[in-house]
C-alpha cells in the first residue's frame, strides 16, 4: 500500500493531496452554507442520551431550523448550557415573556422525572431563547448519528478512520 506512495510522481502526490483538501474544504463550505440558512451555528445535531425517548432514540440524526423566535410549549428545542459546549435536546414545558420582553424557555427531556433547571448554568432559571438555543428539530433520521457517538467514545476509531481516507484519496489513481 504505502510502495503505491512511494511511485506517484511528485506531481500526481500534489494533485491527490490538493484532491483531498478540496473534500474536506466542500464539506466545511456546505456545513456553513447550511449553518447560514438555518440561522443555526449547528444546524445537524445528534441525540447523545435517552432523555427524549420515546420521541428520539439515542444516535438520531436531527435537522435543526432557527429562523423564527417564537417558540411555543411543546416544541423541541436544542440548546448549549452557557459554558459547556453540549448540545440538550429537551421540549419545552413553560414559556414566560416574548414580544417585547426578551422569551425565556424551561425545558425537560420526555423521559426525565424533572425539568432542566439543575442542568442550566449556575444563577440560570430559563433559557433565553435569543442566546441559549440553537435551534428547534425540524426533522430526524433515526439510529444514523451512532457513527459520531461511536468516533467520540473511541477516540482511536476516529485517527482510524481520517487515516483510512486520507490514504484512499491520496493513493486513488484516476
Amino acid at each position: 500500500m504505502f510502495s503505491s506512495l512511494g511511485n506517484l510522481q511528485p506531481r500526481q502526490l500534489a494533485a491527490q493531496v490538493l484532491n483531498f483538501a478540496l473534500v474536506l474544504s466542500t464539506a466545511f463550505m456546505l456545513w456553513k452554507g447550511l449553518s447560514v440558512f438555518t440561522n443555526s451555528s449547528s444546524p445537524i445535531v445528534v441525540v447523545l442520551s435517552g432523555s427524549m425517548e420515546p420521541a428520539f432514540q439515542r444516535g438520531d440524526l436531527l435537522f435543526l431550523w432557527n429562523r423564527g423566535q417564537e417558540t411555543q410549549v411543546g416544541e423541541i428545542v436544542v440548546y448549549n448550557v452557557r459554558g459547556k459546549d453540549i448540545p440538550i435536546v429537551h421540549r419545552v414545558i413553560r414559556r414566560f415573556g416574548g414580544g417585547s420582553a426578551p422569551l425565556q424557555l424551561l425545558t425537560k427531556g420526555d423521559n426525565n422525572a424533572a425539568d432542566d433547571t439543575e442542568l442550566y448554568a449556575r444563577g440560570q432559571s430559563y433559557l433565553d431563547r435569543s442566546k441559549d438555543v440553537i435551534g428547534s428539530v425540524v426533522g430526524y433520521v433515526p439510529f444514523v448519528g451512532y457513527v459520531t457517538i461511536l468516533l467520540s467514545e473511541y477516540p482511536w476509531l476516529k485517527t482510524a478512520m481520517l487515516v483510512f481516507m486520507a490514504l484512499t484519496v491520496v493513493l486513488q489513481r484516476e
